[in-house]
């Protein structure tokens, strides 16, 4: 039979003192654990972007993960704010949400524009992404532009979890060269940039940004694709199994950091015009004009970031590597060089520099047009170009040929002229005469 004996209550203290310092090492530990990781959730943005579609389990532990939509379905992304007390940064009451299918490979991300023209081309009348409103819950505003065929927007308030559905109506393998029929398709990303009102009401600071990687099958296919990915896996070994990720239902969207937001979006009524002309303006100067249309969207930092591996794969290997040495400062041969010496002007007109008509002025024009020749006229009398409202050309006959294009395109090389300028009455302008 055993015995219980009471303890004297001096053994209970003792015991409870042993056993609380021996485990205060434990406790600190936890203690120090929990304080970061309330350190790193509290610099956790409070949004996060859920897409309900399951991963494949084929992509690698350090690889991002993939996503298989098939064309057409509505797939729902839930929008979450985490927390919602603590946050004060976002001041009014509505968020304004903009999604986008953008391409992951950096070469298709150059060549973005061209791209989908093609598609518009092929496919008019669709869209790249819709939204399927009817489902959709929680939004405000719901916008589609008709130019831009990717890209969705929206309101949603962030106090309370909304949530949109989508279709992607591209495919991966419209985007692939068709050569001997099987090709992979190329993978996209969807991407939600999130902005709040500045001082103006308007919605354009950038508070938020997550994207994650897709690949667009016709209709089940998708699902073909995620099952053949699981027997796969299956067929390893566990020890080739640990290789890979485990297959999620859903698909949670990564933030993304502002250098890696894709082409850096903002609400396309926002954008600054002479951002982008400047990249225009450049490439017009420079004698890449046919490209300008192709890189439509860049700013001249993202003209600048491109590779001469990257330029030759988007302009082939002549443009490619000419636009390279010209972006990298090396002296290009002018197409036409021109001599003009300023006649005596009157005293209502811009002054002549010292000399009078003594002196001729090389013009070196890189492109065969009016308005470089414009251009270079201007950048000798001081003025803009706008100021110039028309380039004559005299003949010895006393006639007024007004210079075009063609007649530009026809001078001979090192052709000399004297030049003057007369105000035009109409404006505050001048007309430019050559002789």
């Amino acid at each position: 039979m055993l015995f219980c004996h009471s303890q004297p209550e001096s053994y209970h203290q003792h015991s409870a003192t042993y056993i609380r310092e021996a485990i205060a090492p434990f406790l600190a530990s936890e203690e120090s654990r929990l304080m970061a990781e309330s350190a790193i959730c509290a610099k956790r943005s409070p949004f996060q972007y859920s897409l309900c579609a399951a991963t494949s389990p084929a992509a690698k532990q350090q690889e991002e993960t993939l996503t298989y939509l098939n064309q057409g379905q509505s797939y729902e992304i839930r929008m979450l704010n985490r927390k919602l007390v603590e946050y004060t940064d976002i001041s009014s009451k509505y968020v304004k949400s903009i999604m986008r299918v953008v391409f992951h490979d950096r070469r298709l991300q150059y060549m973005e524009h061209q791209q989908l023209e093609g598609w518009r081309w092929n496919r008019p009348g669709d869209r790249i992404l819709d939204l399927d409103i009817p489902l959709s819950v929680g939004i405000l505003e719901p916008r589609s532009h008709a130019l831009h065929l990717n890209t969705i927007e929206f309101l949603w308030d962030p106090v309370k979890n909304a949530s949109v559905f989508i279709q992607v109506n591209c495919i991966s393998t419209e985007f692939t060269p068709r050569k001997h029929g099987g090709e992979k398709g190329v993978p996209f990303r969807i991407q939600v940039d999130t902005f709040t009102t500045n001082e103006h009401g308007e919605y354009m600071e950038h508070v938020h940004s997550s994207s994650c990687q897709i690949k667009v099958f016709k209709p089940k296919g998708a699902d073909r694709k995620l099952k053949t990915d699981k027997e796969k896996i299956e067929k390893k070994t566990l020890q080739d199994r640990d290789k890979y990720q485990a297959s999620h239902e859903t698909t949670v969207l990564k933030e993304v950091g502002h250098q890696d937001r894709l082409h850096n979006n903002r609400p396309a009524a926002a954008a600054p015009p002479h951002l982008f002309t400047t990249a225009q303006d450049w490439l017009h100067r420079h004698r890449f004009s046919s490209f300008s249309r192709l890189f439509t969207s860049f700013l001249g930092v993202d003209l600048l970031s491109l590779s001469r591996e990257d330029l030759i794969q988007i302009c082939g290997p002549a443009d490619g590597i000419r636009l390279f040495n010209t972006m990298k400062g090396r002296c290009i041969q002018p197409r036409l060089t021109i001599y003009v010496c300023q006649q005596q002007q009157a005293r209502n007109q811009p002054p002549i520099k010292p000399g009078g008509g003594d002196i001729y002025h090389a013009l070196y024009l890189e492109e065969l047009t009016l308005l470089d020749l414009c251009e270079k006229v201007a950048m000798l009398y001081s003025i803009t170009p706008q100021q110039i409202t028309h380039i004559y050309r005299q003949k010895p006959t006393g006639i007024h040929i007004l210079v075009s294009d063609e007649m530009v395109q026809n001078f001979g090389e090192e052709t000399s002229f004297v030049i003057s300028t007369i105000r035009d009455e109409n404006t505050d302008g001048f007309q430019i005469v050559l002789k």
